[in-house]
């Protein structure tokens, strides 16, 4: 009678995908734990090892030893002789016994120890001499293809494969002992099979066992993985809600010193300006004079009221919607020296081009913080201002004939002046540019800026 030896099967896990966000991570988590899940059908040990249902393994020795003891009657007469009816006989009531014994005593449902290598080498013991008695016997001995990964530590399991490979192989030969010579030759052929197939099937169960244990360790690291990368995330919201706030703190920030500098180069200029003259107006016996200086201070209110509008509407100047920024500045050039009675000059060097926005009022607002520096303290008699273009950038330079200071120590702000050279700076930075001051006291002051030549899109 042919047996084949079952085994252990692999465990089914399921490869988690890649998680980029919470939803892959429930999937994996999902598929994490249907991979865990026995399946309902079969029953398996902790080594994948396939085990029949209780009731099965409880009864199919005794079902396999009354059919072994059935045919063994039917074929008494041809197969065996009176000696070995009675062996037969002793053999089959002392595994009927141990059978009982096992079952009464829970072995099958207990953890795997020594009772269950004794048991198991009593039954073997109890098949092959009641297979030696009669081969159809064989049927009892098939239990050990079957119990030996179950019941038997991993290194006795392929020595008991190979005894019951002896067994099965004496059986399909026509009885144990072989009888002749081609006897022999049978039972040696049937034995190389019957071992080849029980240890073949071994290692392919040995082999699917480690890839179903890579395959464990696999699903663990990707629960590791996930467990990880929800950190990750989580760490990452709150560093995104943190940037958030912090990126919306410095517009805030910007947007403060924005309106605070376009509110100095407009509103607080003007109105210098406007009490300037009004002051000379207030001074001026001559009527046609103080008339002059009324319209000029007239003139600057309205002008200071349309760059306030333009400044909280984040415009540009307003002299540069009209005008390109060298014409802009000369006239803004002209109007400081009506208004302050220096002689100033502008001057232009290179070939004038439309600049980007934010270069030409750059330009525009540190010349009029410039000039306005120079009308407050330099006490100049002759002011120049040039604007210069070049191959890759443009320069803007402010010169005065005036007190001069020390660039080292520049002169306090006061509570009611300007940005001065720390705003005039801050504009130049805003677009790629540098400012630089020579002065020195008693010899007038040179102010430089040069930003990047950005032509206008």
């Amino acid at each position: 009678m042919d047996g084949t030896p079952d085994g252990r099967t692999a465990l089914a896990v399921k490869e988690p995908p890649p998680a980029a966000n919470h939803t892959a991570l429930a999937a994996n988590d999902t598929a994490l734990a249907v991979s865990e899940m026995p399946d309902a059908g079969d029953a398996g040990d902790a080594r994948g090892v396939l085990v029949w249902p209780r009731w099965l393994r409880s009864g199919a020795p005794f079902v396999l030893l009354g059919a072994g003891a059935a045919l063994a009657t039917v074929s008494a007469d041809a197969l065996m002789t009176p000696d070995r009816r009675r062996a037969t006989v002793v053999l089959a009531v002392a595994a009927l016994v141990l059978e009982t014994w096992w079952g009464l005593a829970g072995g099958r449902g207990r953890p795997r120890g020594p009772a269950h290598r004794i048991y198991y080498l009593l039954r073997w013991a109890a098949g092959f001499g009641l297979a030696w008695c009669n081969p159809l016997f064989a049927v009892y001995a098939l239990l050990g293809y079957y119990d030996a990964e179950r019941l038997l530590p991993r290194h006795l399991v392929r020595p008991a494969l190979f005894a019951t490979a002896v067994t099965m192989a004496g059986s399909n030969a026509g009885g144990l002992p072989p009888a002749e010579g081609r006897h022999w030759l049978a039972f040696v052929a049937l034995l190389a099979l019957h071992a080849g197939l029980a240890l073949g099937f071994d290692h392919l169960v040995v082999k699917d066992s480690e890839y179903a244990a890579s395959r464990a360790a696999a699903l663990a690291e990707a629960r590791r993985a996930n467990a990880r990368l929800t950190q990750a995330l989580q760490e990452n919201a709150g560093l995104h809600a943190q940037l958030l706030l912090q990126a919306r703190e410095a517009g805030v920030a910007d947007e403060r010193r924005r309106l605070a500098a376009e509110i100095h180069d407009t509103l607080a200029q003007g109105l210098t300006g406007i009490v300037t003259q009004l002051q000379a107006a207030a001074d001026s016996p001559d009527p046609a004079t103080t008339r002059g200086h009324v319209r000029r201070a007239s003139a600057l209110a309205r002008h200071s009221l349309g760059e306030a509008r333009r400044s909280v509407q984040d415009l540009g100047p307003g002299q540069l919607e009209h005008d390109p920024l060298c014409t802009a500045l000369e006239k803004i050039v002209k109007d400081w020296s009506d208004e302050t009675g220096v002689q100033a000059e502008f001057v232009l060097t290179g070939t004038a081009e439309p600049l980007h926005d934010e270069i030409e009022a750059a330009l525009l607002r540190i010349a009029q913080e410039a000039l306005a520096n120079v009308a407050r303290h330099a006490d100049a008699r002759r002011t120049g201002v040039t604007l210069s273009y070049m191959d890759d950038e443009v320069s803007l330079d402010v010169r005065d004939d005036g007190t001069g200071f020390d660039p080292r120590t520049p002169p306090a702000r006061e509570g009611a002046g300007g940005f001065g050279l720390s705003g005039m700076r801050a504009r130049a930075e805003r677009v790629a540019g540098t400012l630089n001051v020579e002065s020195a006291p008693g010899f007038g002051t040179a102010l430089s800026a040069q930003v990047p030549l950005v032509r206008h899109d």
